[in-house]
């Protein structure tokens, strides 16, 4: 799905809400929110300080069902999943 691109705060927010809806159609799910305005807009932070944010946004990706997240910082994302799949998945 493409987050952003022409969409409302609020088509955004049920994209992300019910993304695992997609993931019924039995096909790997890519989930790119990483600094998005979205984020921006909910969070009021500028772009440079949308790492927790992004961070969040990938995650809850992940809990509806997401295979891939694009996102621009790479550590902190991979250290949040390793901890929510520790608790999740164990």
């Amino acid at each position: 799905p493409g987050f952003g691109f022409g969409k409302t705060l609020q088509h955004n927010v049920t994209l992300l809400r019910e993304l695992n809806k997609l993931t019924e159609w039995g096909v790997p799910v890519l989930a790119g929110l990483s600094r998005k305005s979205m984020l921006g807009t909910l969070t009021g932070r500028d772009v440079e300080q949308r790492l927790t944010a992004s961070v969040a946004a990938a995650l809850i990706a992940v809990q509806r069902g997401a295979k891939i997240v694009r996102v621009h910082d790479v550590r902190a994302t991979v250290d949040a999943l390793k901890i929510w799949n520790a608790v999740n998945l164990a």
